[in-house]
């Protein structure tokens, strides 16, 4: 189903790409409709020149569309369009599908991140060969596969292996053994291609693990190192098999190469000119964004990654030396990263970081003391995952970890420099009972706000800095060079600034209601809060404000009331930041803590059943017992009116017993017996005839 059509200018050419909502896809397809079509024969200058010549025609204006124009598939359908894409499709049969490739100029097909696109891309290739003849004109054929076809290619000279191939020797390759059918459809693609290539051409494009714009493959370590989660990214196995690689947008260069030369060349290796190792990569990775330490694991442990596909672990422990040296050569490529993912990674970790969002939230609760700032800070934090900031917290931080500095033995860290500073802060600490001197405090606080997670996910100064002068000190300090200060300057100074208030009576009120137990051994105490709190008025009244220094920056604070203790008013005041600071700049909720409160969830749900079965059965057992007890009391009652109708029927059968014993039974009973001694022929008449006679009444 297509998204939307757009018309194509004569000039331009229509270009179909698989998988158009993936990484490597979407990329490329960015790149192209960004091109002019063949901007690739001309040198830069050249291109220049002839883009000011086409601003001085009016009647031929340079339309966007008159570049490529992206159709494709995805592969699960999105309300979110690409701008770059001019249709999408998507559930097609083969013969839709079909029609749709013929209208294209220009047919490419990724395989490196899905392999299931294989079997499809082979029958695309074959298709459109099969229907040569029914061209309106030249097609070509592009398939980005992966260097993973070359990975068990024997060296040509076994004294030298580390002299690296080349695409002169792509018939001696050998595919990896996950990668056979990779190897497979290339041979197809140029096979094909050799038939009528002014008619039909085919490339294919071997590509090395790519980076950049996000990232892909290597996302699991840019992932791990921003998120700071832990203290040393791993490294899986030695770390010294060198990984091919390339910067996205240099794929898709080549690619633009490819569709403005129609070289005669048929197979490309697309790497850039690094021979990094993986212990290489990750360690830049980390020390730019992360922890910066790694660690060595076994090999074994990638394998319980559940980010990473076996096609990505097959590729991350892959160990090729390659050059792309036709491309070099031949084409005109404007690199992006042409020395390598670690010369570049200042760049490479600010596009991952653009690409994905992923920026830093700085904000600052300014207030009285006792208004809440704590309370607010805290839900802040938890709300877009950043960091709390507070003055005693910080400095107890700093000296346990310069104790642990000191306390190691680790080439990397500076014992002495951590020794004399820890030293130094203990010696003033005792001097002023127990505080810092404003200098250390600022020190202290600066380095904590420049460090890795502050950084990356940002961070909520609670309370500090205190005064102008502190403020001044804090982010604009001068003991470094102005360039790297005025860079500093800005990844520390906040964004966002917020100024809650309420009354003094307030205030006083709230702090005489805690309970002792909360006030010992704080600064709540009575007097010491209001002197702290006359303290913060004092300075606030001042021509040099805190919040002055802030406006100076255009960094305009908003002010929030706090009339009342009632929990709902700090939800209001968390909604206004929400609302000030807009939608979190992060990863949100992470695949282990979904997986975390669906388990607590499904807890929750087992616990609230068993409890709902534990009261039907109490239920139960209660009503049984009822029953049983109601039966008992029926079956008494029962038994009892038994008894009294036997008593009933006893007591009224006495006198007919009597009457018959002294007046019927003696009379009868001697009949019988004269009955049984005359044996007469009929017994009835003769009993009756022997009453009538012996009737002592009659």
């Amino acid at each position: 189903m297509a998204a939307k059509t757009v018309e194509m200018p004569q000039n331009a050419r229509r270009v179909f790409i698989n998988d158009i909502d993936k990484y490597t896809s979407k990329n490329i397809a960015r790149f192209l409709d960004s091109c002019v079509v063949g901007a690739s024969l001309v040198d830069p200058g050249e291109a220049d020149v002839e883009e000011d010549d086409d601003r001085l025609h009016d009647e031929q204006p340079k339309l966007k569309g008159a570049t490529f124009q992206i159709v494709g598939t995805v592969s699960s359908q999105t309300e979110e369009a690409c701008s770059f894409i001019a249709e999408e499709y998507s559930n097609l049969k083969r013969e839709d599908l079909l029609h749709h490739l013929m209208k294209c100029d220009v047919v490419i097909y990724d395989i490196t991140q899905n392999a299931d696109q294989i079997d499809e891309a082979q029958w695309a290739v074959s298709a459109l060969y099969e229907e040569m003849d029914q061209f309106s004109g030249p097609k070509m054929f592009i398939l980005v596969s992966t260097i993973m076809t070359w990975t068990m290619t024997k060296a040509a000279d076994k004294d030298y292996p580390e002299i690296p191939f080349t695409e002169e020797h792509y018939r001696r390759r050998k595919a990896h053994p996950n990668f056979h059918d990779h190897i497979g459809l290339e041979k197809l693609v140029v096979k094909l291609g050799k038939t009528k290539s002014s008619q039909f051409s085919t490339y294919v494009v071997a590509s090395g693990l790519q980076y950049g714009m996000g990232e892909h493959i290597f996302h699991l370590f840019f992932k791990m190192s921003w998120l700071g989660e832990v203290s040393q990214v791993p490294i899986f196995g030695d770390g010294s098999n060198i990984i091919p690689t390339i910067h996205i947008s240099d794929l898709a260069g080549i690619i633009q190469n490819i569709i403005d030369h129609k070289p005669k060349s048929q197979y490309f290796v697309a790497v850039d000119d690094s021979k990094n190792t993986m212990e290489d990569i990750i360690k830049a990775v980390s020390l730019v964004l992360g922890p910066g330490k790694t660690q060595n694991v076994s090999k074994e442990e990638i394998y319980l990654t559940r980010d990473l596909t076996q096609t990505d672990i097959d590729s991350l422990l892959v160990n090729l030396r390659i050059e792309a040296t036709y491309p070099k050569e031949n084409f005109n490529i404007q690199w992006v990263s042409e020395s390598g993912m670690v010369e570049n990674i200042e760049q490479i970790t600010e596009e991952y970081k653009q690409t994905r969002g992923l920026l830093p939230l700085r904000i600052c609760i300014l207030g009285p003391p006792a208004v809440g700032k704590s309370t607010i800070a805290e839900r802040i934090c938890k709300l877009y995952k950043l960091h709390h900031v507070k003055l005693k917290e910080t400095i107890t931080e700093t000296l346990e970890n310069l104790e642990s500095c000191v306390g190691m033995e680790d080439e990397e860290n500076d014992q002495s420099e951590a020794q004399e500073f820890l030293d130094t802060l203990k010696e003033n600490m005792n001097q002023n009972g127990g505080r810092l001197d404003n200098q250390y405090v600022i020190r202290i606080m600066r380095d904590k706000l420049r460090t890795k997670p502050c950084m990356n996910q940002g961070f909520v100064l609670d309370g500090f800095p205190k005064t102008y002068e502190q403020a001044k000190e804090l982010f604009t300090g001068d003991e470094e060079p102005e360039d790297l200060q005025s860079k500093h300057e800005k990844k520390i100074i906040p964004e966002f600034v917020f100024f809650v208030d309420a009354t003094d009576v307030f205030l006083k009120t709230r702090v005489l209601n805690l309970p002792e137990t909360v006030v010992e051994g704080t600064s709540y105490t009575p007097e010491q809060f209001l002197r702290r709190l006359a303290s913060f008025r004092e300075r606030n009244v001042e021509d040099e404000t805190l919040l002055n220094y802030f406006e100076d920056l255009e960094i305009h604070p908003e002010h929030m009331e706090i009339t009342s203790n009632d929990d709902s008013e700090y939800l209001l005041v968390i909604e206004k930041v929400c609302k000030k600071v807009g939608k979190p700049k992060n990863y949100g909720i992470v695949l282990e803590e979904v997986e975390e409160e669906e388990r607590r969830q499904a807890e929750q749900q087992l616990k609230e059943r068993a409890a709902q079965r534990a009261e039907a059965e109490r239920r139960e057992e209660e009503e049984a017992q009822q029953r049983d007890q109601r039966w008992g009391e029926w079956n008494h009652r029962l038994e009892e009116v038994r008894r009294q109708e036997y008593d009933l029927l006893e007591s009224q059968s006495e006198l007919l017993r009597n009457y018959l014993m002294k007046d019927v039974m003696p009379t009868l009973t001697q009949g019988l017996i004269e009955c049984c001694r005359i044996r007469p022929d009929d017994p009835i008449d003769f009993l009756a005839e022997y009453l009538l006679k012996n009737n002592p009444e009659g």
